[in-house]
């Protein structure tokens, strides 16, 4: 009774629900639309050839579904950090930290080796 629609009679109150309901339902499918045309979407640039060998190199030595790829660039803040670019490619090592914290994992950068942020890498 305290609320401000508590007075309507019941159907009422259930189709303005409804409604509402519709509306938000209407804003959140153009909001997506939106964001889907103006996000850009990932480009697969050309390897170098140093950066080919080097995944190559990952791939030898830790097989190829161990392969991510760093989704954002990663700014290494503790010791052991990593510091990478968005788009650098890498090999799990450990889905876990000398803590037991599964959200940072160990990985080889093709040379460095360290701890990354897990969301923030996304299988290759």
């Amino acid at each position: 009774s305290q609320m401000p629609h508590g007075h309507m009679p019941l159907p009422s109150f259930w189709k303005m629900v409804e409604d509402t309901l519709q509306q938000s339902g209407a804003q959140l499918r153009t909001f997506r639309q939106m964001f889907e045309t103006v996000a850009p979407s990932p480009v697969t640039q050309p390897l170098n050839p140093a950066e080919e060998r080097k995944i190559l190199s990952l791939v030898s030595k830790h097989g190829p579904d161990k392969l991510y790829q760093v989704t954002s660039n990663i700014s290494g803040s503790k010791d052991l950090d990593l510091t990478l670019q968005r788009g650098q490619i890498v090999a799990l090592l450990q889905s876990v930290d000398t803590k037991g914290n599964t959200s940072r994992w160990l990985v080889d950068a093709g040379g460095p080796r360290g701890f990354v942020p897990a969301g923030k890498l996304q299988p290759y």
